[in-house]
């Protein structure tokens, strides 16, 4: 048995003062009139003298950020509010310990409280109106008013009827040593009085929208048109950066096209405006359809749009599904084209038009067609688009299913004369999918020139004829280019033997492979020709881009109906008769050979000894032969007589097809939010280094921003919090200064819109 070990029983050394007050299990606080101390683990961490205020402000800030103890830990040890303590927090985190240093109370901006304002709101008292009343005409809440008609301490006529108080304290001259109690934090009661009289000149954080019940409830008897606009002023609201859409908004004619064509929706609380604004909205924060209005509090959506909430994914359809019953979509795309013509006439030189494919995936039985960027066929719908220079979208036309591209261009004359007038000249651009000779001449008959690749075999140029030529386009980039020329004569096809004569441009790529480009243009150079042609790609970028962003694939609507019986489509038993004609051919083709072979024996058998140079050819082969022949002419008569087009009701009875027009309305909704963007990114240009590239980008966070909403007399102020970074910051607030300068009016109200961005000068 090994030796005892005695054990030493020692007393613990105390881990906190005995007069400490705990903060949390770590730490404590011992405070008297020298000062205090903060102990971490037993050690003395963190001492400030009685009157220093931030050195106290500072350990109280520290104890919580590197989570040695909880808020409410931190709140009872120091004796100061959860406001005062978050309030110091934010001041550490954005100036540091600067932050913590105690300043004036009250409001440091400018007052909204003008001469005028008061002289309006005195008179407006003297008729009698209550202070609601008056807030509600001029524009302010109920405690300005009050400060101006001098019923609130501090203000001019107050002091007048209190002579002996003062305009800061409220408290009796008279008695110059009245005390006030002081909370541990260095905060006085006095302190806390100013900051709830300053609260009253601030706007109020997140502010609820007033309920809006009789006007709810005179919708629902139908008494009610629309609901007027009553914005709901506040600080760091949701989604505010919103409205920095609204002055670019105004470019596209959005509203102005809606209304004039479709009037107004039945009497409801939601009407034509707050619908629209609410689907361009949504688009803006990409979740552009109607469900997306599941993913933003309707409150927030509902400030920006005037009203207490915006409307639910039931009430979006349904007015949608209002809007398309008057089959007006067409209309709307043509009076928005024609609006975008006239804010941008210099982009309608070159016109851009390209079909996109929509695949469907349902349980409908919609047409086939060949989808290009799936590499394959599937049920899908067509529509032709068309861009202007800069591929912004200017139009879109629902497709003829099946039709070609060329097809679709010529049934497009009318709608792009309609779009650019009657005399101009334009150059359309396409791919090669409106390869047509046809399709050309018809298109410089109307008028209009061609840009487009060519498609089918050619007459490579020799290798001496190419030269060098450059083109610098208008952001100063300069294009190289390795090109020959020649002039081509193509045969129209129409039995007449007529011909179009084009100009043939060869672009020669390093690897020595020739691109044919055709043109109607002879005014332009080679190297221009092929840059113009070029920019096609940013029309298929937009459709990728709208995708992604705008939901440009998306149904919109389920609603479908009978395709048209009598519509001509490409005949399966055509198809299936020339399939017989080839297996007839390729039984000739057998057949001969077999009497080759069946010729070759009989030679064979001849040049023996015994057969004396005679031999007999197996009659079987030849009448295999006859037949073949005659089953091969059969096919051929049987493909003649079998015509290539069909009525659809003899091929696929039942057919159905998508209801294009909600597709329209909600596509002249996102075509106009695309536009928009694109104005305010070229906007940016000027105050944002990267902005060639991340222009949207910066939109899409800036459309995300809170910011406070106020209202001064007929100004309506968007005051936007900063950005994510500094410069993206300063490039925002030159951008609210070029909207500011366009004066543009919130819809449905009289009140020009002031935008700025916080912690930013003000350069008006």
């Amino acid at each position: 048995m090994g030796p005892r070990v005695s054990l030493v029983k020692q007393q613990v050394l105390p881990f906190l003062p005995a007069d400490a007050v705990p903060i949390g299990p770590l730490a404590g606080l011992v405070e008297d009139e020298q000062g205090g101390v903060v102990f971490i683990c037993g050690q003395a961490t963190f001492t400030f003298a009685a009157d220093d205020s931030v050195g106290r402000r500072l350990a109280a800030v520290q104890l919580v950020e590197e989570k040695i103890a909880s808020v409410g830990q931190v709140m009872a040890a120091f004796g100061t509010t959860q406001g005062t303590l978050w309030r110091w927090r934010a001041a550490f985190a954005a100036d540091g310990v600067a932050g913590l240093i105690p300043t004036k109370k009250g409001p440091k901006g400018p007052s909204k409280l003008t001469d005028r304002m008061v002289t309006r709101i005195r008179r407006l008292d003297e008729k009698g109106l209550t202070l609601a009343a008056i807030a509600a005409k001029v524009g302010v809440d109920t405690a300005t008013v009050r400060v101006a008609l001098g019923r609130r301490a501090g203000s001019a006529g107050w002091q007048a009827r209190h002579p002996g108080a003062t305009a800061d304290t409220g408290e009796s001259l008279a008695d110059p040593d009245a005390q006030h109690s002081e909370d541990p934090g260095g905060e006085t009661d006095q302190d806390t009085a100013d900051q709830e009289d300053a609260n009253a000149l601030v706007l109020p954080v997140l502010p609820v929208p007033v309920a809006r019940r009789g006007e709810r409830a005179a919708a629902r008897e139908g008494l009610l048109v629309e609901a007027p606009v009553v914005l709901t002023e506040g600080a760091h609201l949701p989604v505010a950066g919103l409205l920095l859409i609204l002055p670019a908004l105004e470019t596209t004619g959005l509203l102005t096209v809606f209304e004039s064509v479709f009037g107004r929706l039945r009497n409801g609380f939601y009407g034509l405006r707050s619908v629209i604004l609410t689907m361009l909205f949504l688009a803006l924060l990409r979740d552009p359809r109607a469900q997306g209005a599941t993913r933003v509090n309707p409150a927030d959506l509902g400030r920006v749009l005037g009203l207490d909430r915006a409307p639910e994914v039931k009430t979006i359809r349904r007015k949608l599904a209002e809007v398309a019953s008057h089959r007006r979509g067409a209309d709307v795309q043509a009076a928005l084209a024609q609006v975008h013509a006239a804010a941008h006439p210099d982009a309608l030189g070159f016109l851009h038009v390209d079909g996109h494919t929509r695949v469907y995936c349902g349980k409908r039985n919609l047409p086939k067609t060949h989808v290009a960027r799936l590499h394959m066929v599937a049920h899908a719908t067509a529509e032709t688009w068309v861009a202007d220079a800069d591929a912004d979208p200017l139009l879109v036309v629902p497709g003829v299913p099946g039709a070609s591209l060329a097809q679709e261009l010529i049934r497009l004359i009318p709608e792009l004369r309609a779009v650019i007038g009657q005399d101009r000249r334009a150059t359309v651009i396409f791919d090669r999918g409106g390869w047509s000779a046809a399709c050309f001449q018809a298109l410089t008959d109307a008028g209009l020139d061609v840009l487009t690749y060519r498609k089918g075999d050619f007459d490579p140029l020799p290798e001496k004829a190419f030269a060098e030529e450059s083109f610098t386009d208008p952001d100063g980039i300069t294009h190289a280019y390795n090109l020959a020329e020649q002039t081509v004569q193509l045969p129209l096809g129409d039995g007449t033997g007529g011909t179009i004569r084009l100009r043939q441009i060869h672009k020669r790529t390093e690897t020595g492979t020739q691109i044919p480009i055709l043109t109607s243009r002879t005014d332009l150079t080679g190297a221009q020709a092929c840059w113009r042609l070029a920019g096609r790609w940013r029309q298929e970028n937009y459709f990728g881009y709208a995708r992604h962003n705008f939901a440009l694939d998306a149904l919109d609507c389920y609603t479908d109906q009978a395709d048209d019986p009598d519509r001509l489509v490409p005949n399966p038993t055509k198809k299936h008769a020339g399939q017989a004609v080839d297996r007839a051919h390729a039984e000739v083709a057998a057949a001969q050979a077999g009497l080759a072979k069946a010729i070759d024996k009989a030679t064979t058998q001849a040049g023996r000894r015994r057969n004396h140079g005679t031999a007999t050819v197996n009659p079987a082969a030849g009448q295999t032969l006859a037949a073949a022949r005659d089953r091969y002419e059969d096919a051929k008569a049987d493909r003649r007589e079998t015509p290539t087009h069909v009525p659809l009701r003899e091929v696929r009875p039942g057919a159905r097809v998508l209801d294009e027009e909600t597709k329209l309305v909600t596509h002249a909704i996102r075509m106009s939010a695309f536009n928009a963007e694109s104005t305010l990114a070229r906007m940016l240009h000027g105050h944002y280094a990267p902005a060639y590239h991340e222009a949207r980008a910066l939109l899409r966070e800036a459309f995300t921003l809170p910011g406070d909403i106020h209202v001064t007399g007929d100004r309506l102020h968007v005051d936007l919090d900063p950005a994510t970074a500094p410069r993206r910051s300063r490039a925002l607030a030159g951008l609210c200064q070029q909207l500011t300068d366009t004066e543009t009016t919130y819809p449905g109200t009289n009140l020009k819109i002031v935008y700025t961005v916080k912690d930013q000068p003000d350069n008006s």
